[in-house]
C-alpha cells in the first residue's frame, strides 16, 4: 500500500497545535487532541463566480422555468420561456468557461420540465409547460452530445416539475396538473417510467437533487420550506428550509447539496444559498444576482446555475451564469 511519504514526499508533521494558515492538501497530526487533521473543500465559507453567459436567455417566462443537468464543467441547458407563452427549443453545453448553442433543438419547446443527467452529452429532459399542446406535456426527450431523440413518455404527464439521477436511472418528482400539485414520482430504467411512492403531499415548481434511489426534494409550491428524502421505495419528511421558496436551482446528493436562488409570493427572487449536511440547512454565500425560474446542477462542491427571472410578475430573463465552489476547511481524519 502506497504511504503519504511516497505520495507526497513528506512526512506528517506533528504539531501541538494547528497551523494558523494550513493550505488545501496539508495533513498533520495534532498531539494535543491526538488526532489526524487535513485542509480540504468545506461546505462553509464557499463563494460564488460569474461563469460564462448563456446565448439566450431563458427563465419562467409562461410557467416553470429553464433546466440543467451534468456538472460545473461538463453542463446542458434546455426549455425554459424567452419571452411569455414562447418556450424555447434552444439547447446549450457548457465546457467550464462557455456555453455553446447546439444545432440540436427540443422537438418541443417547453419551460418547466425535470431533467436528469451526468454531463453535457448524456441527459433526459420530461414533463414541462408546452404551450402549444395541453400545457402539461408528457413528453420524454434523450440527449446525446448533439441531439435530442422522444423516448416513452411519463404515465403522468405535468408541468413544473423536477428531475434527477442519470440518462439510464432518472425520477421525476410533483408538478401540475391545471390547478392540482401533483404528489406523483416515477422512476426512469432507461427505457420506460414506472410510478412510485407519492410524496407526502402535492406541490410543483421543486428541486430535487441526488439519484433515482438516494434523492431529496426541496421547496416548490405550496409547501415551500419542505424537505422530504427518498430511500427507492418511500419518501420521509426531513429537516425544513430556513428560507421556503419555490423555482429554485440544486445540486449534489441527498446527503450533501446546495440549493440556491428561488421566489416566494411576493419576493420575486431570492439571491440566498443553502446547504444540506443530510440533517440541516444552513444558510452560506448568496449568489451575485437574485434569480427564479433558473437551471441548476453538479455538486454541493462545484454547483452551477444558469438563467433564470430577477424581475417581478413582469418576468426580467436573464443569461448570467454563476459557479459555486466551496471554501477550505480544517477536517478531523477517522477509522472506517
Amino acid at each position: 500500500m502506497a504511504e503519504y511519504i511516497g505520495i507526497k514526499g513528506s512526512t506528517i508533521q506533528t504539531l501541538a497545535s494547528d497551523p494558523p494558515a494550513p493550505i488545501e492538501g496539508q495533513v498533520w497530526y495534532n498531539s494535543t487532541s491526538t488526532v489526524l487533521k487535513g485542509r480540504a473543500l468545506g461546505a462553509s465559507g464557499g463563494t460564488w463566480a460569474s461563469g460564462g453567459n448563456l446565448n439566450t436567455a431563458k427563465g419562467a417566462a409562461t410557467a416553470g422555468g429553464t433546466a440543467g443537468a451534468g456538472t460545473q464543467t461538463s453542463a446542458v441547458n434546455a426549455g425554459g420561456g424567452g419571452t411569455p407563452g414562447s418556450e424555447t427549443t434552444a439547447t446549450e453545453t457548457y465546457d467550464g468557461t462557455s456555453w455553446t448553442t447546439s444545432p440540436g433543438t427540443f422537438n418541443s419547446g417547453r419551460g418547466g420540465a425535470g431533467s436528469a443527467g451526468a454531463s453535457n452529452t448524456s441527459a433526459l429532459w420530461f414533463g414541462g409547460y408546452d404551450p402549444a399542446g395541453a400545457n402539461r406535456s408528457p413528453l420524454t426527450e434523450s440527449w446525446n452530445g448533439s441531439s435530442w431523440t422522444e423516448v416513452n413518455n411519463l404515465n403522468t404527464g405535468r408541468n413544473d416539475t423536477s428531475g434527477c439521477g442519470i440518462i439510464t436511472a432518472a425520477i421525476c418528482v410533483g408538478g401540475h396538473i391545471g390547478t392540482a400539485y401533483v404528489a406523483v414520482a416515477e422512476t426512469w430504467d432507461g427505457t420506460c417510467w414506472t410510478e412510485v411512492a407519492d410524496l407526502s403531499a402535492g406541490r410543483n415548481t421543486l428541486t430535487s437533487i441526488g439519484t433515482s434511489t438516494a434523492a431529496i426534494a426541496v421547496g416548490g409550491s405550496p409547501s415551500l420550506d419542505k424537505t422530504e428524502s427518498w430511500n427507492g421505495s418511500a419518501w420521509t419528511e426531513l429537516a425544513d428550509l430556513n428560507q421556503g421558496r419555490y423555482q429554485a436551482g440544486g445540486g449534489g446528493t441527498q446527503t450533501v447539496a446546495l440549493f440556491f436562488g428561488g421566489r416566494t409570493d411576493p419576493v420575486a427572487a431570492f439571491a440566498l444559498t443553502e446547504g444540506w449536511n443530510g440533517t440541516s440547512w444552513t444558510e452560506v454565500a448568496d449568489m451575485a444576482t437574485a434569480r427564479s425560474g433558473l437551471g441548476g446542477c453538479g455538486t454541493q462542491a462545484l454547483a452551477l446555475g444558469m438563467g433564470g427571472n430577477t424581475g417581478p410578475a413582469a418576468p426580467t430573463i436573464v443569461t448570467a451564469t454563476e459557479e459555486w465552489a466551496n471554501g477550505l476547511a480544517t477536517k478531523t481524519f477517522t477509522a472506517t
